[in-house]
Parts: C-alpha cells; sequence; structure tokens
C-alpha cells in the first residue's frame, strides 16, 4: 500500500466505524466519543513532538494534562469571597515570602563563588523559608477551607472566559517543563523518566489535598463554558424550540416534542464542542507539520538519531531538547484546559496514569511515533477501542445468552463435584466486560507491535529503533 494512499483507508475506516456507533448507539453517543478522540488526538500531538521528534521520554503525560485542568478552574471558576476575606490576604503574603526566599537563593547561587558557602547558604536558606513561611500559608489555608466547607472551602478563581484558561494554560505547562527541563535534561533518559513520573503524582496529590485551591476530593462542579451554551438553556430558549419544531416537523403542543428538544439540545451542544476542538486540534497539528518540515524540525531528528553527532556539529543538544519538551507540554496543557471545559467540572481522581499516561503512549506507538498524522489516527482508534471495547463484551454477553438460553441446564464440563454452566460463562463475561478494555488494549498493542513495529502511518523514510 503506497504511503500516500495508506492514510487516506484508515482515516475513512475510523469515520466509518464512528458512523456505524452513530447508527446503532445514537448519534448524541457518537458525538461524545468523537470530541474525546479528537482531545486525545491532541494529546497525542503533543507527546510526539516529545518522543517522535527528540526521543525524550515523557513519564508524567498526566501531570500537564493536570495542570491544564486546574488552569481551567483558576481562570473560570467566580471568585469565593467569603474564601479570600477568611485567609487570602495570608496565603498571599505566603507566596510572596517565596518568592522572596527563592529569589535570596537565586541570587546566592549565581554570585556567591565559594562552593561551600553556596551550599550551607541554600540549606541555611531552606530551612527558614520553611519555619517562616509555613504558619503564615497554614493559617491561612485553614481559616480558607473552614468557610463552607460543604459548598465553598476554597478561593475560587478569576471568573472569566474558560476559552481564555486554554492559553494560559500552555503557558503554565511551559513554566512547569521548564522548570523540569532545567533539572532533567542534558542526563540520561531515565533521569528525564523517574522526574515527569515524580512530578505527575506531586501535581495529582496537590489537585487531591490542597482543598483551598480545588477542593480536593470534594471536586468543582458547574464550570462556566462560553460561548459552548448548556443543555438546559437550549431547552428553555424560544429560538432554539422554534428550530427544532421546524427540522423535526413537530409542534411544541405535540407530545413527543419535549423529548426531541431534549435530544437536539445534546447534539447541538456536542456539536459546538466538536468545532471548537477540531478548530484547536487543525491548528496544533498544522504547526506540528511545519515544525517537522523546518530546519529546526530536521534538526531535532538528527540529534534524535545521533546526538553524539549532532552535538560534535555543534548543536546545544540540552537546550534544543528542552525546547521541543517545553512545546509539547503546552500542547498537553491545552488538551487538558479543553478536556475540563467538555466535562465542565474538575475532578482530581480521575486522573490516573493508566488513562493519562499510558494509554496516550499507546496512541503514539500504534499511531506512528514520529509522523503527527499517526499520532491523531492513534489517539482515534485507541480511545476508540478504549470507549467500545465494554460495549462490545456486554453485546457478546447478551447475544450468547439469546443464542444459548435452551442448552443453559446443559453442563459443558465435569470434574467432581464441580461442575460449570453457560449460564456461568454468560455471567463472567458480563461482570468482566468492564475490564475488557485492559485485555483488549494489550492486545491492540502487541499486534501493532508485532506486524506494524513503526506504527499505523510510520514516519516516512526512517527504520527507527528508539
Amino acid at each position: 500500500m503506497s504511503q500516500s494512499l495508506r492514510p487516506i483507508l484508515l482515516f475513512s475506516a475510523m469515520a466509518l466505524a464512528l458512523l456505524a456507533v452513530g447508527f446503532g448507539q445514537g448519534w448524541s453517543v457518537m458525538l461524545v466519543i468523537f470530541n474525546l478522540c479528537l482531545i486525545s488526538a491532541v494529546m497525542s500531538v503533543g507527546l510526539n513532538m516529545q518522543w517522535g521528534y527528540a526521543g525524550l521520554f515523557n513519564a508524567g503525560v498526566m501531570a500537564f494534562v493536570a495542570v491544564g485542568g486546574m488552569v481551567a478552574v483558576l481562570i473560570s471558576e467566580p471568585p469565593v469571597m467569603a474564601g479570600w476575606e477568611a485567609g487570602g490576604a495570608r496565603i498571599l503574603v505566603a507566596g510572596v515570602m517565596v518568592a522572596a526566599f527563592a529569589g535570596l537563593v537565586y541570587a546566592l547561587r549565581r554570585y556567591v563563588s565559594r562552593p561551600w558557602m553556596k551550599n550551607w547558604g541554600t540549606a541555611a536558606l531552606l530551612v527558614a523559608g520553611y519555619f517562616a513561611i509555613r504558619p503564615v500559608f497554614e493559617g491561612g489555608v485553614t481559616a480558607v477551607e473552614a468557610i463552607a466547607a460543604a459548598s465553598a472551602g476554597n478561593l475560587g478563581g478569576l471568573g472569566l472566559n474558560i476559552l481564555i484558561s486554554w492559553g494560559v494554560a500552555a503557558i503554565v505547562c511551559m513554566g512547569v517543563a521548564w522548570i523540569i527541563g532545567r533539572i532533567a535534561l542534558g542526563l540520561r533518559a531515565d533521569y528525564l523518566a523517574i522526574a515527569t513520573l515524580g512530578i505527575s503524582e506531586i501535581v495529582v496529590a496537590v489537585a487531591k489535598n490542597e482543598e483551598w485551591l480545588t477542593r480536593g476530593v470534594k471536586n468543582i462542579t458547574s464550570l462556566k463554558r462560553s460561548p459552548v451554551p448548556r443543555e438546559t438553556n437550549l431547552q428553555q430558549a424560544e429560538w432554539f424550540q422554534n428550530l427544532v419544531s421546524t427540522l423535526t416537523g413537530t409542534a411544541p403542543t405535540d407530545a413527543n416534542f419535549k423529548i426531541a428538544v431534549i435530544e437536539a439540545s445534546s447534539i447541538f451542544v456536542k456539536l459546538c464542542f466538536t468545532a471548537l476542538f477540531s478548530i484547536v486540534l487543525a491548528i496544533v497539528l498544522f504547526l506540528a507539520i511545519r515544525a517537522l518540515n523546518s530546519p529546526w524540525g530536521r534538526m531535532m531528528r538528527a540529534i534524535r538519531d545521533n546526538d553524539v553527532a549532532a552535538s560534535a556539529m555543534g548543536k546545544n543538544v540540552v537546550r534544543r531538547h528542552r525546547e521541543v519538551f517545553i512545546v509539547g507540554a503546552a500542547i498537553l496543557g491545552v488538551a487538558g484546559a479543553m478536556l475540563t471545559t467538555l466535562d465542565g467540572q474538575f475532578t482530581p481522581t480521575a486522573y490516573q496514569p493508566l488513562r493519562f499516561t499510558f494509554l496516550i503512549w499507546v496512541m503514539v506507538i500504534v499511531g506512528g511515533s514520529g509522523n503527527n498524522l499517526g499520532a491523531v489516527l492513534g489517539g482515534f482508534v485507541i480511545w476508540f477501542f478504549w470507549i467500545e471495547a465494554e460495549v462490545a463484551a456486554q453485546w457478546i454477553s447478551v447475544n450468547m445468552e439469546k443464542v444459548l438460553t435452551p442448552y443453559l441446564d446443559v453442563a459443558l464440563i465435569s470434574f467432581g463435584e464441580a461442575v460449570l454452566k453457560v449460564q456461568d460463562g454468560v455471567d463472567w463475561l458480563k461482570n468482566a466486560a468492564p475490564h475488557f478494555r485492559y485485555l483488549l488494549m494489550g492486545l491492540v498493542l502487541l499486534l501493532a507491535l508485532r506486524f506494524s513495529p513503526r506504527g499505523l502511518i510510520p514516519e516516512a523514510g526512517a527504520a527507527r529503533t528508539h
């Protein structure tokens, strides 16, 4: 199969699979899957820039996605004035103190030449800063979290349009990536993996436990998602009711009109998200392809394939790695903010390494490491299988029961007192359906590595080994 025809056929097959879901399970379900496929594709492109362009092993994808989600909350949630009045000032003072001590440490390590003075001075400043900042910070946090803990207990955010958070999330994640890069890039690849893995767990721990910031496990719900309306608002809008009446040919007095309005509002909202996410994915993909085909992209691939030779040619390998790592992290942060916007809530416990690190890696590997179109396809294929695996297992169990109903009392295997009946197998499959996706993901990954080790859409002209 030619390299130009392969992507067309694969994306066409993916489109047919989505259409099959639309006809079989409903268009609202299909749009839910499609929107999450778009977000997954953005995440996959971000990781592909780090791994496929530069060979950087980022084991903390979850960290940047979670940071993007937190930024969406802090930008869009309205401020909780009672919290600010109770302890907001003390938390701000603690933040200023942290910045001041960080500046002192930076100045000490930059302008003091003697190593022993740097080390001992840094240790003394860290200890002094801890004991000076802790009582101020904890006092403010305790006061904030005591304010209507069941419904508030946090400072809230800026109350701005949540779309602004998508850009802010990119900037914040760039800062986090810069810090990680300063620490771990330039060392062996396993140091970067350990650092990103540790950072991801720290970020999620902060999101779960710092209630004054994110309400922790109490979650933040009903986030404003302008310009996309809420379904309940659409259902009450006269213009939307008139639109539904015109499209369906039903009058507002008909018995089924209310059901039609509810279904139409759900589809309309999901289509709005589809338009927004498609625009973001198109922009990210366009810029990623331009970057890959630019002199900078060719330099990154040369560094990836042989960093020793590139360094001998005068290329600053560490700096280039830091650049691509920051860019990839920014894309992951945007995807995290998009996901929180789609959900309309922030749930820290939902950030699991399996979903937001391992699964994104599978998308890149199966799609084609180093190929942006392959990363997008991998995002669609893997998320589709991840969602539909449970549905497929349920469908198989139901149809097995229908076919084998006349034989449910027939023992298949008898060994002593142990008798395995057909019903036992059907019941087991029903109960195991939610876990069938793990088996399927492992099978998909194994088959991809065996029959297409370079991915469904491999990188052009590259025999990759890393």
